[in-house]
């Protein structure tokens, strides 16, 4: 996400890279998979800051993201990460400027030949990484109580339920313009790690008011159903890692850094122990 899930802040402009191709060990012949290719934004993108590799370099694509993780865990025979943080659903067919230069249109790197898919994508598009700064600079007026939601919900509508309504149509068009490009292959959709608590929270070592905590983790929560929706309905497997609790950024054991990272990360972003944990999900569920 170019804002938060450059969702990247600052730290997210280190999120892009255009397209690698990279060889996995194993035979062919032991692989369930031949090419496997990822899309996506910087929740698939990014890992630890010291293992980022590619060009153009703000894609902020490392090693250990889930991705990697992935194509090692299954011995695919090639493996391509076009994965870029910041990217929105139109980054799929168009270029994306990003620190270094631009990043291909991240359809190109499918071709016929694919045989594994695995996306995520659309934080970016709901603006998360505006959303979560909002609700950190408003939680210092009122700590205890929801200046976020309250903004966000004012007049009777909830704007973000809206945003998320309003990309089920774009991320519609990205898992048929897969299909489309590469017809022969297993598409995976791949949710966002719960980054809040259900409840309480952690304020102020992350901003949220405590009444902005539970609204916050549900917006997640609709943002997941809403892609769970769509794999549905487009042939697709979906796999949902923000169920998991006990690993957001207010714990002892995090997928998700805070906005001071505990591990050489990018801020509110999955770590690489969370990468680690996605792919778990995926081989999972292609197994």
């Amino acid at each position: 996400m170019r804002r938060l899930l450059p969702l990247l802040t600052t730290a997210a402009a280190i999120a892009t890279a255009t397209v690698a191709t990279v060889a996995i060990s194993g035979t062919a012949s032991a692989a369930p998979f031949g090419k496997y290719v990822a899309l996506g934004d910087s929740y698939a993108a990014v890992g630890s800051l010291g293992n980022i590799h590619g060009d153009p370099i703000g894609c902020g694509r490392a090693t250990d993201n889930y991705p990697s993780d992935v194509a090692s865990r299954l011995g695919v025979t090639s493996f391509v990460d076009a994965t870029c943080g910041g990217a929105e659903t139109v980054h799929m067919t168009q270029p994306q400027s990003v620190t270094g230069g631009d990043n291909a249109p991240q359809f190109d790197a499918l071709t016929a030949d694919t045989s594994l898919v695995t996306v995520t994508i659309s934080g970016n598009d709901i603006g998360f990484s505006d959303i979560a700064k909002t609700c950190a600079e408003k939680s210092f007026t009122n700590p205890f109580g929801s200046p976020c939601k309250d903004h966000f919900t004012e007049g009777g509508t909830d704007q973000l339920a809206e945003r998320i309504n309003a990309v089920a149509g774009p991320v519609d068009a990205v898992l048929d313009g897969i299909h489309e490009r590469a017809p022969q292959a297993t598409v995976v959709l791949v949710g966002y790690l719960r980054i809040l608590p259900p409840s309480g929270g952690c304020w102020p070592v992350v901003p949220f008011s405590r009444g902005d905590v539970p609204y916050f983790d549900g917006v997640e929560h609709q943002l997941n159903a809403m892609l769970a929706a769509q794999a549905g309905a487009n042939n697709a497997v979906f796999v949902n890692p923000g169920d998991v609790l006990g690993h957001d950024v207010c714990s002892g054991d995090k997928y998700v850094e805070g906005l001071i990272p505990e591990t050489l990360s990018v801020p509110v972003h999955p770590n690489a122990h969370g990468q680690d944990f996605v792919a778990g999900l995926v081989a999972d569920a292609l197994s």
